[in-house]
């Protein structure tokens, strides 16, 4: 059983929307991200979001009417399974509210729109309509105020949809028209002959009340278009009136069929891709290659035009939307490239960006490069997502780039003191009462103690003396107190130092030469384990004091303790004896409440002690930290005293050290040490527990000093260093700007180095022209190496890193790439390519060891036995000129090559090959098997088997998936366990049953899970980590897609399947989602054969989560029935949603 959950959310933007939404008085924006709405509202000169909410289905479209009982717009929302709703905001309840129901529009017998789902509003707010398969109209009525027939709150609301037939079955674009009594519809569409037409259509009804509409053609335009290149219509409104249209060579105004139409030829040819109205007269296009035009109406006096003339401003990202925010504000909506707020000039080149929003769309390909150690590729770390650093191929073209993706808290070093090992605890002191911050940082080591100064301009400066502090041991405890005093405890002695006098002021030493063996200080009070046995309470004043002591009990050994000024009056005492924690008070060290934090019979027992101020306008969190790495939590009653609401969650094998790094809202984060850092903070009344960016943390402080500004003090193993921390957990993106599609990315962890696959488009006088190159990036600096060009007309198709042997028998590093050329020679069109093989020289250069052409393109690549696996395709499209028709056929063969020598001269051998029923696309090798991704006949597994005795090496189909499925990525999971994807946004696991009842039986590969993830998965990689045997899910790949996701695949364990898919079907049903659109639905498998009616043995992660952001109430319905009450599936899921 399966379960996925997003690392990223999706970031490409191909749908937004102003309106008018939250209050009168304001617009807002809307922007559509694949099943994600996110709502912003204009703050000063940028955009900030107010609002995002998930449904049940991908966004194909966004449109806003206004019901004239409404002060506010309602927004209009289409998805991928043609269910439409509206909804409305409910200032009350602060959350969407569905205003219409959804209503499926699928029709079965007509065929899907090629160009598009469209929706438009006629100005006159009669109508909406919407195109959604080629030749039909689909009309909705918006109702309006008649005599008595309509109630008043369904005026402007919409009705039922009625489709229409028309004969244009290829429309490009359309648009309603302006300063018409009747709805009149302007199509642009394409014949059978590739011819285009301008058609205006009036739209009206048999029978009052809305019912019948038809559509019947006008004289207002009809035209046919010699620009073929022609994609845009746009309404120009009154005065002008009429109607323009966007070609690739010309922009052509159209007025009524009294005007001659008006053309005005481009300087140079383009696409046109999107536009927005500035003003009736001047409107901004959006062309393929990134740039702006201006585009201005001259007028003449009766409103007549003139000329228009097209005027490049600037360059943006290749846009898919541009929308109107402020008079001098555009927001430039992108799939492949970075969204941006840009604020135009009057002159061309004076475009500026305001603001930038991070897109990592479309995903063409990935690379694991850490899972918590850079040492290797066996990522066989216990997984954390902090700690996953996954490098992207993203954009394309001119937004082509290479992206380091990290979701989890950022830590950002700002300066390193030096490598010092062995410290086991820091902490931030001020040298002098008048100090308003921290200047002074001690780090205490196993056997001394270590003092540096900070100056105002940062520089560090080691103290042989501070305070009249011990330095020949180490340090406890070290804490600022009242009057201008100073509290250091080491295992000896607990001294109270003037700061301005730097002398020892008291000293308080346990008797008999005993040690402190653990020790906790708060402004007001010291408490003190002597021996590991006895209690010590000392009173912190103008002098120390002690005021109470237990006696020694061998059976009570203590094994941490805490107090806090959050309660000034108790102190908190773990127990190595029965692992129990205990609330004493201090005036007599006697328990008044006890508390088991570990399992029932188990051996773990607490190791460290934390009270603090995590969340909001709740009880101050007692934090226990387990010796088997686990981190409990309580809440504390300030009144009563007493611990209630025990939390559990496993962040690693060791004990966690816990540290408080205060907020600037008051309250305190936690960092906890451990084999992956986490950070623990407070979220919408919860705690959070995030992963931290940094590999290592052995302490931390909080160092607020003049230098360095809301920084901490971090000791690792070998070093000391100050870094910079987010408060909570963000996504971390690391941007190469490539300006060329960066198609395949293959890393090298020896070499810490990538190799890149990249696409150059260059657009010049008219003609358009690709050019591919290999190029290697630097891991560390993340800059560009070496670049090395392949051949025109040449694209590359794959890359992968390689280990292989040389002529001396040693194995080396290499990279291998595929490629493919186009030939053209008149009559047919047939694919071929290369393999390259490249090393990196001892400059970091590349150096072509050997290549090989092969007879069809080389889709992808792997590595078997130590040998190349090649995916090779060879398409051949023929004309028929009897039939007047063409056909297009694909031949593909894995085969495996062998890189030998002839001399010193290495070359690449065929040793063994397969045929596969159409065209290779993916390849996933474990072992001696592959499997092997067809283009439409979904997945087989082949074997390789190396010759003996002289016979040739061969390779043999060992199971098959038996049904049509057009893959895009394959991935090896598990024993015979392998996940799919297919173009059609599905994910399958297929199982190799062995012990199948019959031969048949043994060679099916069966479907064991199945959903419906609505974006097309373009790599699955597959990573290996270890986990506890009580973990819930255990990770097994990442999935990279079109539309900028990240998503972790896993497999549920056997005890807690039958949980989670109960638990799935219970949120579903209780959670609401805006259109009361029905998960099951949404996440059915479907594609051109089948449609399931709900996913199979398939959990939806981001659905289970939703659970936490419930109300308490609606969180006991959801568990009702299962075998687990609230709080232990609170836990579980705040276990999953660590993962990522």
């Amino acid at each position: 059983m399966a379960y996925l959950a997003s690392i990223h959310k999706p970031s490409s933007i191909r749908h937004a929307l102003t309106l008018v939404f939250f209050d009168a008085e304001e617009e807002c924006l809307v922007v559509a991200k694949s099943n994600h709405l996110d709502f912003y509202q204009w703050t000063g000169n940028r955009i900030t979001l107010r609002h995002t909410e998930s449904i049940f289905g991908r966004v194909t479209m966004l449109q806003k009417i206004r019901p004239e009982s409404s002060q506010t717009d309602h927004l209009l929302v289409g998805t991928d399974g043609y269910f439409y709703f509206t909804v409305s905001w409910d200032s009350q309840d602060r959350a969407l509210k569905t205003e219409k129901k959804y209503v499926d529009l699928t029709d079965s017998a007509a065929r899907e729109t090629q160009t598009g789902e469209k929706c438009l509003v006629d100005p006159t707010g009669h109508l909406v309509v919407l195109e959604l398969f080629e030749g039909v109209i689909t009309v909705v009525p918006i109702f309006h105020k008649t005599k008595g027939r309509r109630k008043v709150e369904d005026w402007g609301n919409i009705g039922d949809p009625v489709p229409v037939r028309i004969p244009e079955l290829f429309v490009r674009s359309m648009c309603f028209l302006h300063g018409s009594d009747t709805p009149k519809l302007a199509l642009l569409w394409e014949d059978g002959h590739q011819h285009l037409h301008v058609t205006v259509k009036e739209v009206s009804f048999l029978t009052p009340g809305y019912a019948n509409p038809v559509l019947k053609d006008t004289d207002t335009i009809a035209a046919k278009l010699e620009d073929r290149g022609a994609s845009h219509l746009i309404p120009v409104p009154e005065p002008v009136r009429g109607l323009i249209v966007l070609g690739e060579s010309f922009v052509m105004y159209f007025g009524d069929e009294k005007r001659e139409p008006c053309t005005t030829a481009l300087a140079e040819a383009t696409v046109f891709v999107a536009w927005v109205a500035l003003s009736d007269t001047t409107y901004l296009l959006a062309d393929d290659y990134g740039n702006l035009h201006r585009l201005e109406l001259k007028v003449l006096r009766g409103n007549v035009l003139d000329s228009m003339t097209v005027q490049v401003i600037g360059t943006t990202s290749r846009a898919t939307c541009l929308l109107k925010i402020t008079e001098d504000c555009i927001f430039v909506g992108s799939h492949q490239g970075h969204s941006q707020v840009i604020t135009l000039g009057s002159s061309p080149g004076s475009l500026e960006v305001l603001q930038t929003f991070s897109n990592i769309a479309p995903i063409l390909d990935f690379a694991v490069m850490d899972l918590g150690t850079r040492a290797s590729d066996s990522h066989l770390n216990e997984y954390s997502s902090g700690q996953a650093r996954i490098i992207t191929g993203s954009g394309a073209y001119q937004d082509g780039s290479l992206k380091s993706v990290c979701s989890g808290v950022g830590l950002e070093d700002r300066g390193i003191l030096g490598e010092i090992g062995g410290i086991q605890r820091l902490f931030s002191l001020r040298s002098s009462e008048s100090k308003k911050k921290v200047d002074t940082l001690l780090a205490s080591l196993l056997e001394d103690t270590r003092i540096f100064h900070f100056g105002s301009d940062g520089d560090a400066e080691e103290l042989d003396q501070f305070c009249g502090f011990t330095m020949g041991e180490s340090t406890l405890v070290a804490a600022e107190v009242p009057s201008g005093r100073l509290v250091q405890i080491t295992p000896s002695s607990v001294t109270l130092n003037d700061m301005e006098s730097g002398t020892v002021v008291t000293r308080w030493e346990p008797p008999d030469g005993q040690k402190i063996t653990n020790a906790s200080a708060s402004q007001t009070a010291i408490l003190l384990a002597v021996g590991g046995v006895r209690l010590v309470r000392l009173s912190i004043g103008l002098e120390l004091a002690m005021l109470e002591e237990t006696p020694p009990r061998d059976e009570r050994q203590i094994a941490c303790v805490a107090v806090s000024d959050r309660l000034d009056d108790v102190g908190f005492v773990g127990a190595w004896a029965d692992g129990s924690i205990s609330v004493v008070r201090l005036d007599t060290l006697q328990a008044v409440h006890t508390a088991i934090p570990g399992e029932a019979g188990g051996a773990s027992v607490p190791r460290g002690l934390l009270l603090a101020q995590v969340l909001v306008d709740q009880h101050p969190t007692l934090f226990v930290a387990m010796a088997d790495g686990t981190v409990v939590t309580y809440a504390i009653d300030p009144t009563t005293k007493s611990i209630s609401g025990k939390k559990t969650i496993v962040l690693g094998t060791q004990e966690a050290k816990l540290q408080p790094l205060p907020r600037a809202n008051g309250l305190v984060n936690v960092f906890a040490s451990c084999e992956h850092p986490n950070l623990i903070y407070g979220s919408e009344g919860r705690l959070v527990y995030s992963a931290v960016t940094t590999r290592e943390a052995v302490s931390v402080c909080d160092f607020d000093a003049d230098a360095y500004g809301g920084s901490i003090a971090v000791a690792t193993s070998d070093e000391l260093k100050i870094a910079e921390i987010d408060e909570e957990r963000r996504t971390h993106v690391r941007n190469l700007h490539i300006g060329e599609t960066v198609r395949r990315v293959a890393y090298s962890a020896e070499l810490k180095c990538f190799a890149l696959g990249t696409i150059h488009r260059k657009f010049e006088k008219g003609v358009e022209s690709i050019k591919s190159h290999v190029k290697l990036v630097d891991g560390v600096l993340f800059e560009v190496l070496a670049t090395y060009g392949l051949n025109d007309d040449e694209l590359v198709e794959s890359a992968i890193r390689a280990e292989l042997i040389d002529s001396r028998k040693d194995i080396v590093e290499a990279f291998v790439v595929g490629t493919s050329y186009v030939d053209d020679d008149g009559r047919n069109e047939s694919m071929r390519g290369r393999i390259l093989v490249f090393e990196v020289d001892e400059d970091r250069n590349l150096r072509v060891v050997t290549q090989l052409a092969t007879k069809g393109s080389c889709r992808c690549l792997a590595m078997v036995e130590g040998k190349l696996v090649a995916a090779l395709t060879k398409t051949v499209c023929r004309s028929d000129r009897i039939r007047r028709d063409a056909y297009t056929h694909a031949n593909g063969q894995v085969v495996v090559f062998s890189l030998q020598y002839k001399g010193a001269r290495p070359s690449l051998v065929k040793l063994a090959s397969y045929r596969t029923s159409t065209a290779p696309i993916d390849l996933a090798v474990t072992g001696k098997l592959i499997a092997v991704a067809d283009l439409m006949k979904s997945l087989s597994i082949v074997q390789y088997k190396a010759g003996q005795d002289g016979l040739s090496d061969t390779m043999v189909e060992v199971a098959r998936h038996h049904h049509t499925a057009w893959a895009t990525a394959v991935a090896h999971v598990a024993d015979d366990t392998y996940l799919e994807s297919d173009a059609e946004g599905n994910l399958m696991v297929l199982h190799r049953n062995r012990d199948g009842m019959s031969p048949e039986d043994q060679v099916r590969l069966e479907v064991t899970s199945e959903m419906l993830l609505g974006e097309m998965v373009n790599r699955i990689r597959r990573i290996d980590v270890t986990f506890s045997g009580n973990a819930t899910v255990i990770p097994r790949a990442f999935l990279a897609t079109a539309e900028g996701s990240i998503y972790l695949f896993a497999l549920i364990s056997p005890k807690k399947q039958d949980l989670l898919m109960r638990l799935q079907t219970s949120i579903a049903e209780n959670v609401e989602s805006p259109g009361h659109m029905s998960f099951a639905r949404f996440r059915a498998f479907k594609n051109a054969m089948r449609d399931a009616d709900e996913p199979w043995r398939f959990v939806d992660g981001d659905l289970i989560e939703r659970f936490l952001d419930c109300t308490e109430e609606l969180q006991k319905t959801i568990v009702a029935g299962l075998d687990m009450d609230v709080d232990a599936v609170r836990t579980m899921v705040e276990q999953l949603k660590r993962l990522r």
